[in-house]
């Protein structure tokens, strides 16, 4: 979460309320001292908030900004359940459970010993997701060196320069050298790339399906291939992690023949956030292994509370089991032909997107939505003004595009990116295309006529 300073105690703002105009000011920094009318107090709230961006507009995120009323009155419904408490909610445990056996099953985990025992967990997101996959890496590398008698001080894992910065995070807080390799000829982590980083010190490799700079899938595969050679070569057994944050609720129902999961032996293990294109609000994540032998005993922790035993693997205690059963509605709701309905849509938007951005003559796209429906352009030849500029001038329809470097090996090169999701619709899509349109020609000093103030 983000981190926030102290401020002056005398700031205050107006509660400005038809309900009670008794109350006047409030402080912002320091409680007040008295209690507020209930239905001021809210609307003093509301009115703050109309100054955040509109949601549907917003084409940065990849986080789910719509769902279903009977979703959203699921979620209402059961706000107050904490996740934690399985002896007290154990319906709420067992719809969590069954949401782990869907994803194995989608995402093709060995079969296990006994049924319906899929090995994974719930989590606020993909990034306490990846904190536990990454953990499971380093104790399981660190067991086998010890039981080598080789020292185990020095962990490294290997990644694109591409990865979400959670990844960054496991390695600073856990104490492990974060190989990031420079891109070079392709947006994302190269197979050869992936093998020249590894030594016996690498803990495993992390691989993406579904970069955030630009859509697009790493080659999990032939990762996975060049691995297996070096294993064979060399003798070091080096394992995968797949951080399929978007793309694993992706390339299941739009790529079948894609080999980027369980399929593949040298993956051990896969996230995915269900709060972006598990099509549920924040925050839910997911975390599973392709067995029990991939997560180390000494990681779970079998804890007495409130009369009951059960095993955990959390970085988190207490939260809501609110969003666990929204994405058992979801999974329910959809099935398999509702997602690959839902996300076909989703990337046949972001192609019409891409192919209207290709046609308006100053822009180089890096991806056209077919791996993820996200697509990533530049400026070709820079004319007076930046993407940051383009970005700031879309401010104005409402529209929210970010604009960033590269990563490290492309720094250079400065894009707009557009996230395409559940919700989002030809329409407006098209009326995102006017308006790009719009603001190319405003900063490039043409005259538009269809803008501006008439009596």
């Amino acid at each position: 979460m983000s981190l926030h300073r102290h401020h002056s105690q005398a700031e205050k703002t107006t509660l400005d309320s038809a309900f009670d105009s008794s109350m006047g000011t409030i402080p912002k920094h320091t409680l007040p001292p008295g209690t507020q009318n209930a239905d001021a107090a809210m609307q003093f709230i509301q009115n703050e908030l109309m100054l955040d961006g509109n949601a549907r507009q917003n084409l940065a995120t990849f986080v789910t900004t719509w769902m279903e009323p009977q979703a959203a009155e699921l979620i209402q419904a059961s706000l107050e359940k904490n996740i934690i408490d399985k002896d007290e909610y154990p319906q709420s445990a067992e719809i969590e459970r069954r949401c782990v056996n869907m994803l194995a099953n989608l995402w093709h985990a060995p079969e296990p010993a006994g049924e319906a025992s899929a090995m994974g967990c719930s989590t606020t997101g993909s990034s306490e997701a990846a904190m536990l996959a990454g953990l499971a890496l380093k104790w399981r590398w660190r067991a086998r060196r010890e039981a080598a008698g080789l020292d185990a001080s020095k962990p490294n894992l290997v990644m694109g320069a591409n990865v979400q910065v959670c990844w960054e995070k496991f390695a600073r807080y856990w104490d492990v050298e974060a190989r990031l390799i420079p891109l070079e000829g392709a947006t994302h982590l190269t197979a050869a790339q992936a093998t020249a980083a590894c030594d016996e010190n690498t803990i495993g490799v992390v691989a993406v399906l579904g970069s955030t700079f630009d859509g697009s899938y790493e080659p999990v595969a032939e990762i996975a291939a060049a691995l297996d050679e070096l294993a064979a070569s060399t003798g070091l057994d080096v394992p995968m992690h797949v951080d399929a944050a978007s793309g694993g609720f992706i390339a299941p129902f739009l790529d079948t023949e894609l080999l980027w999961d369980f399929r593949l032996e040298r993956v051990k293990s896969i996230n995915a956030s269900g709060h972006k294109y598990g099509l549920v609000y924040p925050g839910v994540g997911w975390v599973l292994w392709r067995s029990a032998q991939e997560l180390p005993e000494d990681l779970i922790f079998s804890v007495d509370y409130l009369g009951g035993s059960m095993p955990t693997f959390a970085l988190n205690f207490s939260r809501p089991a609110a969003q666990v059963i929204a994405q058992y509605y979801t999974l329910v709701r959809y099935g398999f032909d509702g997602f690959q309905r839902i996300q076909s849509r989703c990337r046949e938007i972001a192609g019409a997107i891409a192919t209207g951005v290709e046609g308006m003559g100053p822009f180089t796209l890096l991806s056209r939505g077919n791996e993820l429906p996200v697509l990533a352009f530049k400026l070709t030849t820079p004319d007076g003004y930046s993407v940051y500029d383009l970005s700031h001038e879309l401010r104005s329809f409402g529209w929210i595009v970010p604009a960033y470097p590269m990563p490290e090996g492309m720094a250079d090169v400065h894009v707009l990116r557009v996230v395409v999701r559940n919700g989002f619709t030809f329409d407006l899509a098209s009326m995102f295309l006017a308006d790009l349109a719009k603001s190319v020609a405003r900063l490039s000093g043409q005259r538009d006529d269809s803008v501006g103030f008439h009596h």
